[in-house]
């Protein structure tokens, strides 16, 4: 609901998923990640942040390998908020999209996501 530091989906280790069903079926056209700065942080440092992830569009919450959407870096030296074009264009529309974390930037025992958005054209 706010960005202060702990205010986060943090989930255990470096990988994991998220998996959103969105209002009413979309064509993706960017998604945005958001994380506290590291000046808000108490450690000073953001090593819990995404690195690595990638985006896949989905037919329905049981399927294992959506459409991938395109595959980015969070900047943990970046601003806060960083947005990342659709990499893979797609003639489908999705209502549900995967979220797939493969690394962050070195925090042994967990990462944190604190906003998640997709953004698109209506279907």
């Amino acid at each position: 609901p706010d960005m202060y530091p702990g205010n986060c989906w943090a989930f255990k280790g470096s990988q994991g998923y998220l998996v959103v069903r969105l209002s009413m079926k979309i064509y993706p056209t960017a998604f945005t990640v958001e994380h506290i700065p590291k000046t808000l942080s108490p450690t000073g440092n953001i090593t819990s942040a995404p690195r690595n992830f990638s985006v896949y569009g989905l037919d329905d919450e049981y399927q294992e390998e959506g459409k991938l959407l395109g595959q980015y870096v969070y900047d943990q030296g970046g601003e806060p908020l960083q947005m990342f074009p659709v990499m893979e264009k797609s003639e489908n529309a999705f209502q549900i999209v995967e979220l797939r974390i493969f690394s962050n930037w070195g925090h042994a025992e967990y990462t944190c996501l604190y906003r998640f958005r997709v953004h698109g054209k209506p279907a």
